[in-house]
């Protein structure tokens, strides 16, 4: 029963249009940070590690939190149209499935998306003529960013199951994406959540290691990924969610 759950939430990603914001937004930071990389190349002497902190600097606080936050809010949206809902919590399906089923597509789309931004980091550094080696490091930046943008996964999609505008949860992935930066510039990323992500990632820190160790950061993943999950679980069994 869970297979099918999951290949109904399959489905609806096919022919859609969150294919068009997969392609063309994580191209906007890179052209970006690209551009900015190279007016300032005097100074960023890193090479492939400045590189990557001129494409984190706008692609994690800006553009992956919305982006994430348009995937999800795309998977709830044909729940909250024509009284969709009611169907769902009528169905021989346990609650929790149809969450774990949406929030397994969304961090298979936060994936995806990873290694898309891997594959125009590349190309943006033979693009800038950089011939040293690719940092060893870009698998892990990306690795740990998946997990990041998963436990933004499951906070996004509480917000797209109470909240019925598309836009509205997109625009708090945006501010949350800001606020992560304020976060993480204090020190304290790997307590908010939104940080994560450019914790994960090596923010304006490449070649570093985190602001905290492995351990902690896996871990509060797994805590605010379980707050995610049992909000979303409660939620749906608790209230009368009745579409408009």
């Amino acid at each position: 029963m869970f297979f099918r759950t999951l290949r109904a939430e399959r489905m609806k990603l096919y022919h859609s249009p969150v294919w068009l914001a997969f392609l063309i937004l994580p191209i906007l930071p890179a052209v970006m940070g690209t551009f900015n990389y190279l007016q300032n190349v005097s100074i960023l002497e890193d090479e492939w590690y400045s590189l990557w902190t001129q494409h984190t600097l706008f692609s994690c606080y800006f553009f992956l939190p919305a982006l994430i936050g348009v995937y999800c809010s795309y998977l709830c949206r044909l729940e909250h149209t024509n009284h969709n809902w009611n169907t769902v919590m009528t169905a021989p399906v346990p609650v929790s499935y149809f969450f774990f089923a949406k929030l397994i597509m969304a961090s298979a789309m936060v994936l995806l998306t990873q290694i898309w931004v891997g594959v125009l980091f590349v190309i943006s550094g033979k693009l800038c003529g950089l011939v040293s080696p690719i940092p060893p490091e870009l698998s892990e930046w990306l690795l740990y960013g998946t997990g990041g943008g998963i436990v933004i996964c499951a906070l996004q999609l509480c917000l797209s199951l109470v909240l019925r505008s598309f836009a509205a949860p997109v625009g708090i992935a945006l501010i949350g994406g800001v606020m992560g930066l304020a976060a993480f510039a204090k020190g304290y990323g790997v307590w908010f959540p939104y940080s994560l992500l450019c914790l994960g990632m090596r923010a304006n820190k490449a070649g570093g290691g985190m602001q905290c160790s492995t351990e902690q950061f896996v871990l509060n993943s797994l805590g605010y990924l379980a707050i995610g999950i049992i909000f979303a679980v409660v939620w749906l069994k608790q209230r009368d969610v009745v579409a408009s």
